[in-house]
């Protein structure tokens, strides 16, 4: 019989087998060679090891060996071979071309199935992946929309100025109105499954009571908005509520930044000339996200107008001027920049082509 590989332990490696057997998560493959190993070097034959541990000779002797060659690397797994890749960088290329073609005749989108069908020896599944990896949604579809104004970049430079360099000891606003919100009237409460779950949601049913029309001020240095609320927006109900912003803050200097509809419009009815501590910005031309109190209609849909129910426009008012009432009370000033359309990944995977 061939004598078995001695097996000596420097301290370390034997805190680090001791380590193996005493920790929770170790694979239990990986605790059985810190055993084979630590009886090995207390002088157990092989025969022994396997005795104790019900596993086979053959299998003690193979980690015996490695432990004596390689020390505690060796009781780690070599590296095998495994299936031959079948897709390569090639192929992402190829997938990402079909996306620039137009989608088969009938299909107004691609699908994964689809452009798996073109190249014909790519599977769906490999397409979806490589699409999950760059970030690409084919279903999802975003809006942009591209401003044609000639003066956009000092436009918006004006705006932007505002916002991190306002005049000292002057108020920037940041105004506009949400029109035709409507008031509508939804069943809702718990419903309760035939399995025994419940679920809260409102009924797909709903009635029409009317609208209303609200107008609101951002103050971009503390972030408190103030609403007002009109039948309508014409530029009677726009100086309107300019007038309620003008007595809140008797004498101080107010610059105000709108969008380009008409009731915003200077005319003639002179309401700048006797103001003239008002100074009114215009966002460029299809440019309406410089204004920050897009921001807040945003937040003032998603928290308290989506999926509540309303009997009547007062209602609805008072909803929105609780909402408005708790919002200041813990308001503070957007942190506010532009993000990237283009998704980061595709934009990493371009760069490397």
């Amino acid at each position: 019989m061939a004598k078995a590989t001695v097996i000596v332990l420097s301290q370390s490696e034997r805190e680090t087998l001791d380590g193996w057997l005493r920790a929770g998560k170790t694979e239990r493959r990986q605790v059985e060679r810190g055993r084979i190993i630590l009886l090995a070097a207390r002088g157990e034959q092989t025969q022994a090891i396997a005795a104790i541990l019900e596993t086979s000779a053959v299998r003690v002797s193979k980690w015996r060996v490695r432990f004596a060659r390689m020390g505690l690397s060796g009781l780690v797994d070599a590296p095998r071979r495994g299936k031959p890749s079948k897709y390569d960088r090639n192929t992402e290329r190829r997938i990402l071309k079909v996306l620039d073609e137009p989608p088969p005749s009938g299909y107004a989108t691609w699908s994964g199935t689809l452009v798996s069908q073109r190249l014909g020896d790519v599977s769906a599944a490999q397409v979806w992946r490589v699409l999950r990896r760059l970030g690409i949604h084919l279903q999802r579809r975003r809006s942009w929309c591209v401003s044609t104004d000639p003066q956009f970049a000092p436009k918006a430079a004006d705006i932007i100025g505002l916002y991190l360099d306002p005049p000292e000891n002057a108020l920037v606003l940041c105004v506009d109105e949400k029109p035709h919100i409507q008031a509508l009237e939804r069943a809702q409460g718990w419903l309760r499954l035939p399995n025994g779950k419940a679920l809260t949601g409102y009924n797909h049913e709903y009635k029409r009571h009317g609208t209303t029309t609200l107008f609101a001020a951002l103050e971009i240095a503390t972030g408190l908005v103030k609403a007002g609320h009109f039948q309508r927006r014409r530029r009677k109900e726009f100086l309107s509520f300019m007038n309620e912003l003008v007595a809140d803050f008797p004498g101080r200097e107010i610059h105000v930044i709108v969008d380009n509809l008409n009731t915003h419009k200077p005319k003639q009815d002179g309401w700048l000339a006797h103001h003239k501590n008002v100074h009114l910005h215009y966002t460029p031309t299809h440019a309406s996200w410089l204004n920050q109190i897009e921001l807040w209609f945003s937040i003032l849909s998603r928290r308290a107008l989506k999926g509540a129910s309303f009997t009547s426009p007062r209602q609805l008012r008072e909803a929105i001027d609780r909402f408005v009432e708790t919002y200041n009370e813990t308001a503070a000033p957007f942190q506010w920049k532009k993000q990237q359309a283009f998704p980061k990944k595709l934009k990493q995977y371009y760069a490397n082509l």
